[in-house]
């Protein structure tokens, strides 16, 4: 795959004047946009600026309407739910994450969850976004059913997304962000694109049966992270990305591959805390953190131990340094857009 480099001032133009030519008024562009080229620049293709072209694609089928003017709802002081109206999904998520920190603020801890919503993209942009202020979170959104119910045979469960960050004062933030499933769905796909098999474990065909061959896996089913723990986590996310947002869940949710014209409405939460507000010595205790963890005697001499997102932390300064890597394919499409 042939690749192309970009500095990350002229990406975040491009895709910010291609959500425009979509329908996108200015300033939410430039949200949504923010969103999906820090995925470019962690490495996180899959969910970077390639989602464009996707959700534009929606736009004029009708499965998302760029103009969505997304509704915020204060219903306590560090609650509050928000209405996405079918609208961008990393704007929306931008709308819950400014909710959710609005509501720590004024009480230390705060919450935010939206319905109406579309895939908003990974879920470190937002913690990191989040740990430049002070704040750690736990993010998480329900998706498309991949899953099948632990000891069941048929998709129920999406890959549903969970992140927890921590901000970090002296250093980079440490973020998990994971998918429940052993590997992405995008993955699987990007294997099948290439005609190439996927690892064992992954996945399984439309017969629950364990299989290797990617294009049978996307007509199957995704096997969760840690087997039945996994599943669990799957149900619990979906119950409070979901069900509490007031969104559509399990297989109430749309299929945006399989129906783009129609409104997908997922569901997101965000809930942030205000570490100011803990009276802790954060960086001194978070450094004494990273230094037991980095200590740690690697099995592997070339492979030293990392934290959770550490390797996209180091991804993303390389990217501020050389340059964004971005596949030339998804550059091209974007400036096809922007061309009109």
């Amino acid at each position: 795959m042939s690749e192309a480099i970009i500095t990350e001032d002229r990406l975040l133009a491009l895709a910010t004047r291609a959500l425009e030519r979509g329908g996108m008024r200015g300033e939410e562009a430039a949200l949504a946009a923010r969103v999906l080229v820090l995925a470019d620049l962690f490495g996180l293709r899959t969910h970077g600026i390639s989602r464009i072209p996707q959700y534009l694609d929606r736009v004029r089928l009708g499965g998302i309407d760029a103009r969505a003017e997304v509704q915020v709802e204060r219903v306590a002081p560090a609650l509050a739910m928000v209405d996405g109206r079918n609208g961008v999904g990393p704007l929306v998520g931008m709308r819950a994450l400014e909710a959710a920190l609005e509501g720590a603020r004024a009480a230390g801890v705060g919450a935010a969850f939206a319905r109406g919503s579309n895939h908003f993209g990974p879920i470190m942009p937002y913690a990191l976004i989040a740990a430049g202020q002070g704040f750690a979170t736990i993010i998480a959104s329900n998706a498309t059913t991949t899953i099948a119910p632990w000891g069941g045979k048929d998709t129920r469960l999406g890959n549903n997304p969970l992140g927890i960050g921590v901000p970090n004062p002296g250093g980079d933030p440490i973020i998990l962000d994971m998918a429940l499933s052993v590997a992405a769905r995008a993955k699987i796909r990007e294997q099948a694109a290439r005609g190439e098999p996927i690892p064992e474990g992954w996945a399984t065909d439309a017969e629950g049966h364990p299989t290797t061959d990617a294009a049978a896996a996307l007509k199957g089913f995704l096997l969760p992270v840690g087997g039945h723990k996994g599943y669990g986590l799957a149900v619990m996310v979906d119950l409070f990305a979901g069900l509490l947002s007031g969104a559509s869940y399990l297989t109430r949710v749309r299929a945006w591959d399989k129906e783009p014209g129609i409104a997908q409405d997922l569901g997101h939460v965000f809930v942030a805390l205000d570490t100011a507000k803990l009276g802790l010595d954060l960086t001194g205790r978070m450094a004494d953190f990273a230094a037991i963890i980095h200590g740690t005697p690697a099995a592997d001499p070339a492979r030293p131990v990392m934290l959770p997102g550490e390797r996209e932390m180091q991804a993303m300064h390389r990217a501020r340094r050389a340059g964004v890597r971005v596949a030339a394919s998804d550059l091209a499409k974007l400036e096809a857009l922007v061309a009109g």
